[in-house]
């Protein structure tokens, strides 16, 4: 038995960093929205007791280091599954780039492995065991658009933005997020208006939600990296309406909505980043088949 599961990547439209946490994490509050710029994971049955992760990208690791391997051990332990799962991992997004590709990989991993071990789980409990992971395991196994608050656990769903193209760019560097946290001073920042976000997601405004795009990690992020700042003054230049960092980066994006400026914006930033990519926003939650 083999079941086949899109791990779609997330970009942040809005990143509040309000304080640090006495755990030692920091308190968020994040707008995050599900793109069409996904991974792909077959789950194969196994009689053998035994999970294997599989993937021809030498970025991803096949062992316990892996967020899908993690979460298919957490679900045999708890459910005490004496079955095994070999996860082949088809890599789009691409690794350590700020757009939750390793946690939307586990969340996919754990929805799969639902059906696959026919647990008979919801998608709250999903996301409960998801927390367990990483900070963003659990927005991913919703999907569609919502606001993250706690780490990033604690999920309220949002209705779907106004659509869009959402043109991405990533330089070949990666980000330690443990990094650009550490290098954050939360009383110098100025803080997004998540509230006037909300809103215009709400009223479907685009032009405000373009207004209201903000991430306090940017500038951190910009200063480590000087090539994310080239690449976002790039993207502005070539005539998006919104440009902004997604998560930690270094993937930069920018909002669109005519098809002309999208393939211009594209073009343009292919002299610039091998990895650039032209998608729309999905909006929409998951659903368990």
């Amino acid at each position: 038995m083999k079941v086949m599961v899109k791990a779609p990547a997330k970009i942040n439209l809005s990143l509040d960093v309000l304080h640090k946490r006495e755990d030692g994490y920091h308190e968020v509050e994040m707008i995050m929205t599900t793109i069409d710029l996904a991974d792909r994971l077959e789950l194969t049955l196994l009689d053998k007791d035994e999970i294997k992760i599989i993937s021809h990208n030498r970025f991803v690791p096949d062992d316990q280091r892996n967020l899908a391997y993690q979460a298919a051990h957490l679900l045999k332990e708890r459910y005490q599954v004496k079955k095994g799962v070999s996860i082949t991992i088809e890599k789009t997004i691409p690794v350590a780039a700020g757009l939750a590709g390793g946690s939307s990989d586990a969340a996919a991993a754990l929805r799969g492995l639902n059906k696959l071990w026919d647990l008979g789980l919801s998608l709250d409990e999903l996301a409960e065991i998801g927390t367990e992971i990483g900070s963003d395991v659990s927005f991913c196994v919703y999907g569609g658009t919502a606001i993250a608050t706690g780490r990033g656990e604690k999920i309220q769903e949002l209705p779907a933005p106004p659509t869009c193209w959402v043109i991405l760019a990533k330089p070949f560097i990666g980000v330690s997020t443990a990094d650009v946290y550490r290098r954050l001073d939360v009383k110098q920042v100025q803080h997004p208006n998540t509230a006037g976000m909300i809103e215009a997601i709400k009223t479907g405004s685009y032009d405000h939600v373009c207004l209201n795009m903000g991430n306090v990690l940017e500038d951190v992020t910009l200063k480590m990296h000087p090539e994310v700042a080239q690449i976002k003054d790039q993207m502005k230049r070539f005539g998006a309406d919104a440009v902004l960092m997604s998560g930690s980066g270094p993937t930069v994006f920018g909002l669109v909505h005519h098809d002309s400026r999208m393939h211009r914006i594209y073009n343009g930033l292919r002299g610039f980043c091998d990895q650039v990519f032209a998608v729309r926003m999905l909006g929409e939650r998951h659903r368990l088949d």
